[in-house]
């Protein structure tokens, strides 16, 4: 629309600018009246009550997201100008760079105790300064723009608050310099100006016109930059806003950590967008974003420079820059925007409401990486960084208890592998066939094997940018070696991709020592902060059993990717599997005690050993929730969570986190065999299921639909075994399921009876005659008939 003539009646010849307002009325196009209401006809002849006041907007229902996926903001009302503006000017304090001719001396500074002084000479070349604002209320600059106060004073510039007397009520915002003297001071004046010229984003403030004006007593005229006046709230006058004031503007529960999450996403918005631009912000601090409405605004952009730009003075902000030995030795650059951003939130975070479960370790995660002190080991992008705090929001909302909002990774491939199914899964011929005694065997509720862990975690997707990713992706995986022998003579193939590629083929032909390799060339090539050398490095220790050497590895990856769900899967399992290992030790402890040990103190030891498997065990029990809430369909977490609850005991809740996989995914119908199987099976321990879970276990079979393999009757087989195995001395009692699963009545014998009939079915399945032999064997002992008798059946039975 640059260039496209101006449409307000009262304006003559004036033109669109690239920013959006004229060049002769310096306002925006007016917007199309809306057409008068239809007239409402009126049966009754009292006057008209008197038009309400406008109301200000409805807060947003909690946890209420925009189409961006974040939180949407309070409204915040623009206050009153008598109220934003302060009619009374305070020069800075402190002390502050010269900058005459580069001067580096320090001006502005208190001596002897007394107050600094807000015009004087530089004690190092003795150029004249001055701190004291060129306007005061009342001037009238470029003959329309009325000074009504002092809105700020920032790093270069005083901020004053004017209005446009052409159009009553149009306010404006005037930023002139604090010491126009200051070289470093004029050359950012005039890179803002040419800046917010030529930028449109809808998070930074627009620029509307560039005026000078010669105050009484200057030698030459001042320039200043004229923009919109953003109404509202700096993010630092929100962190530092009482509770009774925050309550008010956002609710009962004030500032939230939503809110900080959304700021920091709408930031990095607008800092990405910069970045795509060639410029870097440098300056980010809470002072330099305005909440307005239900919107964000970032201001100031004096300190603005180019990506590239290595000789003009650094603007920034002590508290919020990187350190000094990296200021001086690089600059700055687009981690060291991302450090601002870090250095931000921390601040904001410290003020607001506290995060929901893991979200506050995975934010803590996130500050650390884009505040970490080797640069390189930072987010690379506005984009990345954002990403992950938006998954961190997700998953705050979703372990505060709103409704997960789906979303894709960005890091890892989508995976129907599951680990840790053994409870969803019909129980084969082996589990009658492979163990001695009659009665009914423990539910599996151990740690899978690492082996099939690391099978089942995700895989990283393909970096796009590597060249061999494209040839890559038609190749077979069983055929490693070959690869292998090619990337060496190819340097097409000679990438981080191809090894990392060939790493995983040689774990799924369960050759370690040679993913491992690979791994360490894929490192040589990516340099130490690449979070995929992480994930594999810990992939290669799992296969190999090394579990606490792989923990570390996947806590540098969640490390670097606070957000992502796959990490916090892996530390899952891992807690998990040590936490039993832990528990294992602790019972060889007592059963082998060690040579001299006092009895005291290997009670000691094992109450120790106890402890921290017990803290273990809340480990894995917070990783694999935070990973479920988000996303319910994750089936290996919804499992991870099941055996921890059925080792403490807790059959319902077991059950109830196995009824929350929903039908979208491929784990479903596992989970629901693992319910039966849970509410009528025996715990850890020998603690049985009671009448009601018996019951329970009854109806739900009915809705099973399980294949025609003969997983129906060894599913039926096991309950029946339970239901024997478990029956208390006196009897089921009044609430038994009398039906065709467990017979008419509750009865020791006719229990044993169906019993063995379900095992008889079974012999029927048996593969050898050995499995069958085995399982008549076990049809027979379960009956409550003479011994003699039993032996004399299974004879004839076996030679049949």
């Amino acid at each position: 629309m640059s260039g496209a003539a101006c449409v307000r009646p009262d304006c003559q010849g004036g033109h669109l600018m690239v920013t959006g307002f004229c060049d002769t009325c310096h306002r925006r196009p007016a917007a199309p009246e809306p057409p008068p209401p239809a007239p409402v006809p009126s049966t009754n002849r009292t006057p008209a009550h008197p038009a309400e006041p406008p109301r200000r907007p409805a807060g947003p229902a909690a946890g209420e997201l925009d189409r961006d996926g974040l939180l949407v903001l309070p409204y915040l009302p623009s206050p009153e100008p008598s109220e934003a503006a302060d009619t009374t000017a305070r020069p800075p304090t402190g002390g502050r760079r010269c900058g005459v001719d580069n001067c580096a001396g320090t001006i502005g500074v208190s001596y002897d105790g007394g107050p600094a002084p807000d015009h004087g000479f530089c004690p190092e070349c003795g150029a004249e300064y001055s701190f004291r604002p060129k306007l005061r209320p009342g001037d009238r600059v470029a003959g329309h723009y009325e000074v009504l106060g002092y809105l700020a004073v920032g790093g270069h510039g005083w901020v004053y608050l004017a209005e446009d007397t052409r159009v009553p009520g149009l306010h404006v915002v005037l930023k002139g310099l604090i010491n126009t003297g200051d070289a470093v001071a004029r050359r950012a004046a005039v890179e803002e100006r040419r800046s917010l010229t030529t930028l449109h984003h809808r998070d930074i403030v627009r620029i509307v016109t560039y005026v000078r004006h010669q105050a009484p007593g200057d030698s030459e005229p001042t320039g200043y930059i004229v923009m919109e006046y953003v109404g509202g709230r700096s993010l630092a006058w929100i962190r530092f806003a009482p509770d009774e004031e925050l309550a008010r503007l956002f609710g009962d529960g004030g500032l939230e950590f939503g809110h900080v999450i959304t700021y920091g996403c709408k930031i990095l918005g607008a800092l990405e967008y910069l970045h795509g631009q060639g410029l870097l912000y440098c300056d980010m601090k809470p002072e330099n974003v305005i909440h307005y409405g239900r919107e964000i605004k970032v201001i100031d952009l004096g300190a603005i420079r180019r990506v590239d730009d290595r000789s003009s003075g650094l603007v920034y902000t002590h508290g919020y820059a990187p350190p000094k030995k990296e200021r001086d030795e690089r600059g700055l650059d687009v981690d060291s925007d991302l450090y601002t951003v870090g250095r931000t939130l921390k601040v904001l975070a410290e003020r607001a409401g506290p995060p929901a479960g893991l979200a506050a370790r995975s934010f803590e995660a996130l500050i650390r990486r884009a505040t970490h002190p080797e640069p390189a080991a930072r987010f690379r992008s506005a984009a990345e960084m954002s990403r992950q705090l938006w998954e961190v929001l997700r998953e705050h909302q979703a372990l505060g208890g709103h409704e997960p909002y789906p979303e894709r990774s960005t890091r890892f491939e989508p995976t129907a592998a599951v680990f840790g199914a053994a409870l969803g899964t019909v129980p084969a011929l082996e589990h009658w066939t492979g163990r001695t005694g009659t009665g009914a065997p423990e539910l599996p509720v151990g740690a899978p094997d690492p082996r099939e862990t690391a099978r089942a975690l995700p895989v990283p997707l393909p970096d796009p940018a590597d060249p061999a990713t494209v040839l890559l992706g038609g190749l077979a995986a069983d055929t490693p070696d070959r690869i292998a022998e090619r990337a060496a003579g190819d340097p097409a193939l000679d990438t981080v991709e191809t090894a990392l590629w060939l790493c995983r083929a040689y774990l799924d032909a369960g050759r370690a020592d040679r993913a491992e390799t690979w791994v360490l060339r894929a490192e040589e090539r990516s340099g130490e902060y690449d979070w995929r050398i992480f994930w594999h490095r810990g992939l290669v220790h799992l296969t190999c059993g090394r579990v606490e050497a792989a923990e570390g590895e996947f806590m540098a990856a969640y490390a670097a990717l606070p957000g992502e769900a796959a990490p916090k899967l892996a530390l899952g399992y891992c807690s998990e599997y040590l936490a039993e290992a832990l528990r294992n030790a602790a019972a060889e402890e007592i059963t082998v005690p060690r040579a001299g040990a006092g009895l005291a103190r290997i009670r000691r030891a094992e109450e120790q050993q106890v402890r921290r498997a017990e803290a273990r065990e809340r480990q894995a029990e917070e990783y694999y929730e935070a990973v479920r809430r988000r996303d319910r369909t994750q089936g290996s977490a919804a499992f991870g969570l099941a055996r921890i609850r059925l080792r403490r005991g807790d059959r319902r809740r077991a059950v109830a986190v196995l009824d929350e996989v929903p039908t979208t995914s491929r784990h479903y119908d596992a989970a629901r065999v693992a319910a039966v199987r849970v509410l009528a099976g025996r715990l850890p321990g020998g603690s049985g299921p009671g009448t009601a879970e018996l019951r329970a276990a009854a109806d739900r079979l009915a809705g099973l639909h399980l294949d025609g393999s003969g997983s129906w009757d060894r599913l039926v087989t096991e309950l029946r075994e339970h239901a024997l195995g478990c029956r208390p001395p006196g009897g089921w009692g009044t609430g038994f399921p009398a039906g065709d699963l467990f017979g008419p009545a509750d009865g020791e014998e006719a229990l044993a009876e169906l019993l063995s009939r379900s095992l008889k079915r079974l012999a029927d399945q048996a593969g050898s005659a050995g499995e069958r032999g085995d399982l008549l064997d076990r049809a027979y002992a379960v009956l409550p008939e003479p011994a003699a008798f039993r032996q004399l059946l299974r004879g004839r039975w076996r030679t049949a």
